[in-house]
């Protein structure tokens, strides 16, 4: 049986429990899952890369029948994506606002979109987005309001009486 001084002891013990709740804390972290929607490869692979030295779980859609795929199948906390996809002129993005909410009710979706007329915004934050960001916009700015829908509370609809 080896013989351990106090402080030793102590050491041991301490350094476990730093690795067993530095463990613990990156787990946590991991777990919270964000979806980017964007047609442009490049603003899906820096948010991934950035996102994801954040703690983040990440995941990319670059086209329309994928991101309703990921949305139908997956359950995000957040949903950063453009508000037109693909060649057209349409707002498809408003589709997709609708659909997250259908299927994952708690997810927090941020517009990111070249296309942020008033009109498009108001579109966007009546069909369920929480935030709503025009295009270019420093990943950090994209980051800050992430974290500000993470950590405030849904919001609140005043029953009717």
């Amino acid at each position: 049986m080896l013989h351990l001084s106090p402080l030793e002891t102590l050491r041991r013990v301490s350094g476990r429990l730093r690795r067993l709740f530095h463990v613990r804390e990156r787990a946590a972290l991991v777990q919270r899952r964000l979806l980017v929607i964007d047609d442009e490869e490049s603003i899906c692979f820096s948010m991934a890369d950035y996102f994801t030295q954040h703690g983040f779980s990440v995941e990319t859609a670059s086209e329309i029948e994928q991101a309703e795929s990921m949305i139908k199948s997956g359950n995000y906390e957040v949903i950063i994506q453009d508000l037109r996809l693909g060649n057209t002129k349409n707002p498809n993005g408003l589709k997709m606002i609708r659909l997250a909410h259908e299927c994952s009710p708690e997810a927090r979706i941020v517009v990111l979109t070249a296309y942020g007329s008033s009109e498009f915004e108001t579109a966007a934050k009546a069909s369920g987005a929480d935030a709503f960001l025009r295009k270019p916009q420093p990943l950090s700015q994209v980051a800050q309001v992430v974290r500000g829908l993470i950590e405030s509370p849904r919001r609140w609809v005043t029953p009717h009486t």
